[in-house]
């Protein structure tokens, strides 16, 4: 499904600017968008929370066989 690809894509880059935080103290989001207070960057922090909780109904989803 194309909305659980973009979703693990957002929760992804959520998860890159995340560690950047705790291992560099830096921000990537805020630095490309002006500062946290910046209207894209709310908007793509806001995204990828979205995109956390989508990412949660994976876990309790009837698992498909593999194709081979």
């Amino acid at each position: 499904m194309i909305l659980d690809r973009i979703s693990l894509i957002l929760v992804i880059i959520g998860a890159i600017n995340w560690g950047s935080i705790g291992l560099f103290k830096f921000d990537i989001v805020s630095w490309i968008c002006g500062g946290q207070d910046a209207v894209l960057a709310r908007v793509i922090y806001t995204l990828v929370a979205i995109a956390g909780l989508w990412c949660i109904s994976l876990l309790f989803r009837p698992r498909e066989p593999a194709k081979y």
